[in-house]
C-alpha cells in the first residue's frame, strides 16, 4: 500500500512539473510539402511597432519543423517560409499544428491547437480575397498604361472607382469580422488594418467595447491609448471650442458659429493635396453656402504672404484664421492634426457629424445634408 501511494505521488509530481513546464511556452509543430529548396524556417514577433525574427530552425529530413517559444502574453506571430508568410496567434501552454503545400499558388494552411489562429486565418482569406483582386486591376492598368506608352487620365477614371469599391467592399467585410470576434486578438489584428481616419468613429466604438480585454497585450493598450485620445475629436461628439486669430488681426471663436453647419478646413499654402482640393471645396460652398453651409480654413502656414497669396489665388472666398505654428498650434494640437487636408464638418450644435470628407465623398455628404 505504502509503494503504490509513494508510486501515485511520484506520477502526480511526475504531471505537475511537465504541466508548469508547458504552461510555460508555446510549441508550433510543421511539415511542408513540396518544400523545394526551402531549408530554414523563421519565427517572427509582431509588437505595437515591428515585426522581427525572434526564432529559426532547419527543416528536418521529413521536411519537418518545431518551435518551442515563451509568449509573455497572447501574441501575433508569424511563420516566414521562403517568400511566404503565415499568421499565428499563440500563448504559453498552446501546442499549434501547422501544415502548407508549397507549391500551392494560394498559399493554403492548415493549422490547429489555437483558435484565435484559425480565426485569423478566416480574416486573411477575406484580405488576400481583396488583395487579389486590387493586384488583377493594377496589372491591368499597368499594362495599358505602357501600351499608351504613358499614363492616362481616362484610365484612372476607369480604374480608380474600382479601387476605390473593392477597399469599401474589403473595409465592409472588416468591420462584420471584428463585430464578430470582438473577444478574439483576431478582432483586433482584422480591426487594425482598416483606415484609421475613415473609420474612426468605428474603431472608437471598438476601443469601447475591448478596454477590459487583452490587458497585457501591448499592442492592443497603444491602439486604446490612441483612440481614447481620438474619442474627443470624433464624429458624434462635439467639437472643442478654441479662439483664433483670422487673416485680418480679428479674434475668432468657434462658438461663434453656433446655429450654423460649418466645416473647419485644415490646409496651407505648401500642400499639394489640399490646394488640389480647393477648387472642389470652392465649388461646393458655392452651391451650399446659401442653403446654410460654412466654411472656416485654418490654415499651417508660418508666414502671411504666403498664405494671403494662396487664398486669392484659390479663390477660397470664405474666412481664413492661423496660429502660423504648422502642426504645433494650440488648435491644430487640439484637433490631434497630423497629416492635411483634415477638416470636421459640424451641425448646428456644434457636433461633429463628419470628419476628413473630400472629393466626391464631400459632395455626397452636403447634398444628404442639404436635400
Amino acid at each position: 500500500m505504502k509503494n503504490r501511494i509513494v508510486t501515485c505521488l511520484a506520477f502526480l509530481a511526475v504531471f505537475f512539473i511537465a504541466s508548469c513546464k508547458e504552461s510555460t511556452t508555446f510549441s508550433i509543430s510543421g511539415k511542408l510539402d513540396n518544400a523545394g529548396s526551402i531549408k530554414k524556417i523563421y519565427l517572427l514577433a509582431a509588437d505595437s511597432n515591428q515585426v522581427s525574427i525572434i526564432d529559426s530552425t532547419t527543416l528536418g529530413a521529413n521536411n519537418e519543423f518545431q518551435f518551442k517559444h515563451s509568449a509573455p502574453y497572447a501574441n501575433l506571430y508569424k511563420l516566414r517560409i521562403g517568400g511566404n508568410i503565415y499568421d499565428i496567434v499563440a500563448k504559453n501552454g498552446d501546442a499549434i499544428t501547422f501544415k502548407t503545400d508549397v507549391a500551392n499558388l494560394n498559399h493554403d494552411y492548415e493549422i490547429s491547437g489555437s483558435e484565435t489562429s484559425e480565426k485569423i486565418k478566416e480574416f486573411n482569406k477575406i484580405s488576400n480575397l481583396y488583395g487579389g483582386k486590387n493586384s488583377k486591376l493594377s496589372d491591368e492598368y499597368t499594362a495599358k498604361s505602357a501600351a499608351l506608352g504613358k499614363e492616362s487620365d481616362s484610365l484612372l477614371k476607369i480604374y480608380m472607382p474600382q479601387f476605390q469599391k473593392n477597399i469599401a467592399d474589403y473595409s465592409a467585410e472588416v468591420l462584420k469580422f471584428v463585430d464578430q470576434n470582438k473577444k478574439s486578438l483576431a478582432g483586433f489584428y482584422a480591426a487594425t488594418s482598416l483606415d484609421q481616419y475613415k473609420y474612426e468613429q468605428q474603431l472608437v466604438a471598438y476601443a469601447d467595447d475591448i478596454k477590459d480585454d487583452f490587458k497585457d497585450n501591448p499592442a492592443v493598450q497603444t491602439f486604446l491609448k490612441q483612440m481614447a485620445a481620438a474619442k474627443p475629436i470624433s464624429v458624434g461628439h462635439k467639437a472643442p471650442d478654441f479662439t483664433i486669430a483670422s487673416i485680418d488681426g480679428k479674434q475668432v471663436k468657434l462658438s461663434d458659429y453656433k446655429g450654423k453647419y460649418v466645416m473647419l478646413d485644415f490646409w496651407a499654402s505648401w500642400c499639394g493635396p489640399c490646394r488640389q482640393e480647393n477648387p472642389n471645396v470652392v465649388k461646393q460652398y458655392k452651391m451650399y453656402k446659401d442653403k446654410g453651409f460654412n466654411i472656416l480654413g485654418i490654415s499651417l502656414d508660418t508666414e502671411k504672404k504666403d498664405w494671403q497669396q494662396a487664398v486669392n489665388a484659390d479663390g477660397l472666398s470664405w474666412a481664413h484664421v492661423s496660429d502660423l505654428q504648422r502642426f504645433e498650434g494650440p488648435t491644430e494640437r487640439l484637433y490631434r492634426i497630423e497629416a492635411i487636408p483634415s477638416n470636421f464638418i459640424l451641425d448646428p450644435q456644434g457636433v461633429i457629424v463628419a470628419k476628413n470628407v473630400t472629393g466626391a465623398d464631400l459632395e455626397e455628404f452636403l447634398k444628404k445634408t442639404f436635400k
